[in-house]
């Protein structure tokens, strides 16, 4: 496999053989794996803007150094920018939430992108003209046409991790003697449809049909109303297809997203059928279930496979998916990059503020935190590159950022869709809730970059771009259609029209580039795009019903939230810290979950087991659903999985355990953001509930605590120099004081704040002048 290139220019330094790009020679550390770049499926892909290091002098180390200058422009259409553009793609794709999926040609490609066309335009005619049997016969026939294509574009993939590192040696070592025959090879039969496969496609097709099917079959069949009416009684035949169909999600999930999601479904299935034998008295037994009625909960009910889950993916997920498609395809993405890169193009951090710019403009279409890493990484990198930025900083930097995409508006990630069906609120206000956080969560990102880039000798860098007003003036019509989803909301439009709406007008804007036009077959590319894009997220959320239709009949949740209730009542009997203490144990019990399964899946579990507990104590369903939310999130940055760290690491070839490290220490504040959602009245105003004093207050006051994390995390005040580890510590403790937005902690919290930043003060007059960053040691 050969490596890839940066994105500008530039080779990568020498390291030893099979190490990752960017590890040093002789590196013992573990770092994350290069990808394995595979042909686009369309082959209409798009460059990403490429960089190249202004020629000159290089700055000596003896005198003040001259800021490097660093050119942002817009690559050529060749070959080698279109293998770089389809390393980021594959690179991306390896860790997101799902698995890399086959590339598919040939007549099977053909299917794939007929059966995409019409799925994609059954969701976009659903949302004008619904289907008059109703939203259950749309679902039923929305996964009758997306299960089928998982089997076709995503391998089985069945051998073990060993055996698979053993093949990849192999296929190396035939690399070093046969070319690349060897490597093709097993691409090309990886990328071939199985007869099996097949014959799961058949299957799924069929059990999926067979409720709308008008053709009586024994006792069962006969049309969705015969279907529906057999509720609670379900037929032989029904029972075997809703098993068939059950088995096939359950293969869905691993082939999409790994063991672990299938394993917890097997886990809640298991808990259905068996829990009548466990001791009556213990909390989560209960009377039991048979086969016969969990099956029937899981296809015939409104909480199973065609409950909330697989609704928010058939009516809100496909079609926000189309539309980053269409976005991308226009060149949104690259505008974005270029406009971060020209608004700090001459500061002193640009390299920094562009690479977190990119994370939040880039999110704000993307709802994906692997993804936009991927993307910015690789534009950005040899930004931080150049600035001196080690790559494991530069990992967490990109992370953080990069995993802001599903916390930012207007598109936030797949689960916020579902807090709105949830607790039946339009989708304009979830992002209102998100608002106030997103930007406390990228001011603390900003604030570190501060910090980092005076006490670690980052050297300025000045990208050679142009005016970011005539960046705008010329291409801010990318903005038009994120604005237009708000305007439209808004008014009262609902969140499904005003997709297809702004899809159109970005669709019409792209003329405004002749570059980035959409054509019809460039149209055609988007929809594909965004159908095949959805496939992974409706397999999770159908599987999803398996869950939250278990938690149901068995009642669950409210067992589930008593002991997590009464383990914190174990320690006090105060209420206050009865809460305190249930958030926390929520908090960590979220985070643990995350680790295994998908936000959308963990975001489900947690809100069906730990969201009542927090609700039985007075929590608001606002309060407890974003706090769920985040924590489900904070997973793709949580060591020891950390899955935007991962791929930050795989960009920048950093040691992966401290870039994931420097990850979490980025995005701290964001752990400790949402328990003061919880925790007292007054955290509501962090999602725009209650009038503007309140509001405003958990604004300042929230952004006070985060600064001074900060700064507790970077070590370094800026403007003053260096804080030891008693104002350090200080630090900290007024941080999660300010955090109990009620008036004595705050002030608590602020004096705790003023002694830590005048025993920095103190720490610089006793001292002298603070080492300048050329002074620090890297």
């Amino acid at each position: 496999m050969s490596p890839i290139s940066t994105p500008d220019g530039s080779s990568p330094p020498a390291r030893p053989a099979n190490s990752p790009a960017g590890e040093p020679a002789g590196s013992t550390d573990r770092a994350a794996p290069r990808p394995r770049p595979t042909p686009e499926p369309d082959g209409t892909s798009r460059p990403a803007p490429s960089t190249k290091e202004a020629t000159g002098p290089r700055p000596s180390d003896a005198t003040t150094p001259h800021p490097s200058a660093v050119h942002l422009g817009t690559a050529d259409r060749t070959g080698s920018a279109d293998a770089a553009e389809r390393a980021t793609r594959d690179l991306a794709a390896q860790f997101e939430d799902e698995k890399p999926g086959r590339v598919l040609n040939g007549p099977t490609g053909l299917l794939l992108t007929g059966v995409s066309l019409a799925v994609g335009a059954l969701a976009l005619w659903q949302v004008f003209r619904p289907l008059s049997q109703g939203s259950k016969y749309y679902l039923i026939i929305f996964l009758a046409g997306v299960l089928p294509l998982v089997f076709l574009a995503y391998p089985a993939d069945l051998r073990l991790p060993a055996l698979r590192a053993r093949r990849r040696r192999i296929d190396s070592d035939s690399d070093s003697t046969d070319g690349n025959n060897a490597d093709r090879d097993s691409e090309s039969t990886r990328a071939r449809p199985t007869a099996t496969d097949w014959v799961l496609v058949a299957l799924a097709a069929a059990a999926c049909l067979y409720p709308v099917l008008p053709i009586p079959i024994g006792t069962g069949g006969g049309g969705y109303n015969a279907f529906l009416d057999r509720q609670g009684l379900l037929a032989p035949v029904d029972l075997v297809l809703g098993t068939v169909l059950l088995l096939l999600l359950l293969e869905a999930c691993r082939r999409t997203t790994g063991w672990i999601l299938p394993a917890v479904c097997l886990l809640f299935l298991g808990y259905g059928y068996y829990g009548g034998l466990l001791p009556q008295s213990w909390p989560v037994a209960h009377a039991g279930l048979d086969f016969s009625q969990l099956v029937d909960a899981f296809y015939n009910s409104d909480s199973g496979f065609y409950g909330t889950p697989l609704d928010v993916a058939a009516s809100y997920i496909v079609l926000f998916t189309i539309y980053g498609a269409v976005l991308e395809l226009s060149g949104a993405g690259r505008f974005f990059v270029e406009l971060s890169a020209a608004a700090f193009r001459r500061s002193r951090t640009a390299a920094g503020r562009t690479a977190v710019a990119s994370g939040f403009l880039l999110g704000t279409v993307s709802g994906s935190g692997a993804a936009t890493t991927v993307s910015i990484g690789a534009v950005t990198w040899p930004l931080l590159r150049r600035a001196g930025y080690p790559p494991e900083r530069a990992g967490g930097m990109l992370a953080a950022a990069g995993v802001g995409a599903i916390l930012s508006p207007p598109t936030l990630g797949a689960a916020a869709f579902i807090i709105a069906e949830y607790l039946g609120v339009s989708y304009l206000q979830v992002l209102g809730w998100a608002t106030v956080p997103t930007v406390l969560y990228y001011l603390g990102i900003l604030l570190s970059v501060e910090i980092d880039a005076r006490r670690s000798g980052v050297r300025p860098v000045v990208i050679d771009v142009g005016s970011p007003w005539r960046l705008l003036a010329r291409f801010g019509y990318h903005f038009a259609s994120l604005i237009a989803i708000i305007v439209f909301l808004a008014i009262g439009m609902s969140a499904t029209r005003a997709v297809v709406f702004a899809i159109i007008l970005a669709a019409a804007l792209s003329y405004l580039d002749r570059a980035h036009r959409l054509t019809p077959a460039r149209l055609v590319t988007a929809l594909v795009t965004g159908v095949r894009g959805v496939l992974a997220v409706t397999a999770v959320c159908a599987a999803a019903g398996i869950i939250t239709a278990t938690t149901t009949k068995t009642g669950l949740g409210p067992q589930a939230a008593a002991l997590l209730i009464g383990g914190a009542k174990v320690a006090t009997s105060d209420p206050t810290m009865v809460l305190v203490l249930t958030a926390l144990l929520a908090a960590v019990a979220l985070s643990l979950l995350g680790l295994a399964v998908p936000v959308t899946a963990s975001f489900v579990i947690g809100w069906v087991i730990v969201g009542p507990a927090l609700l039985d104590l007075g929590v608001t369903a606002p309060a407890a659903a974003m706090f769920v939310f985040y924590f489900a999130v904070l997973s793709e940055v949580s060591p020891p999985t950390a899955l935007a760290a991962v791929a930050a690491a795989a960009v920048t070839g950093g040691r992966l355990v401290p870039t994931m490290w420097q990850t979490l220490r980025y995005a701290l504040p964001a752990y400790l953001t949402p328990i003061a959602f919880v925790i007292t009245p007054a955290g509501l105003g962090l999602l725009g509930i209650g009038g503007v004093q309140r509001i405003a207050f958990a604004a300042v006051v929230t952004a006070l605590s985060v600064a001074v994390l900060a700064v507790a995390a970077g070590g370094w005040l800026p403007g003053v120099g260096p804080a030891g580890v008693p104002e350090r510590v200080l630090g900290a403790l007024a941080g999660v004081t300010l955090l109990w937005l009620e008036p004595v902690p705050v002030a608590v919290g602020t004096a705790l704040a003023a002694v830590a930043a005048a025993g920095v003060f103190i720490r610089r007059r006793s001292t002298g002048r603070p080492r300048t960053p050329k002074e620090e040691k890297l």
